[in-house]
């Protein structure tokens, strides 16, 4: 059993590209499955599926990497908020991450969006991880 599956998550796509995969996949819930779109969408991941095994089913994810220098789109995964330690903030006090060029993810009562989407539709929430 997994305490925090955001976390594993991460980790699962971390260790994947240390290791040079192309492919991960990785167990999959709604929260989950809004994480990959947000990533597919900022260009972060090639590809996503989602399948279903009649269980919880599964996300698989093609990862991505530059061309020439064989380097990970994905610089770092950072987990901020934790079970132990929530994280909350508001539009104003968003933190940029690497000064606007990453993203972070943030759970609102609006739904999972980056923090620009959020800061334009003037909710907070709880604030995720952070990609760069």
């Amino acid at each position: 059993m997994v305490t925090d599956p955001i976390a594993d998550y991460l980790t699962r796509v971390r260790n994947a590209q240390m290791a040079g995969h192309r492919v991960v996949e990785i167990p999959a819930s709604n929260l989950k499955k809004r994480i990959t779109e947000i990533l597919y969408e900022q260009g972060y991941i090639l590809k996503y599926k989602f399948e279903d095994d009649n269980k919880q089913g599964f996300i698989k994810i093609a990862l991505k990497y530059d061309p020439s220098t064989k380097q990970p789109a994905i610089r770092s995964l950072e987990r901020i908020s934790r079970p132990g330690l929530r994280q909350y903030s508001k539009p104003a006090d968003f933190k940029r991450v690497i000064n606007g060029l990453g993203i972070a993810i943030i759970s609102t009562s609006k739904g999972v969006m980056t923090d620009k989407q959020a800061k334009a539709q003037n909710v907070g929430g709880e604030v995720l991880c952070s990609i760069s």
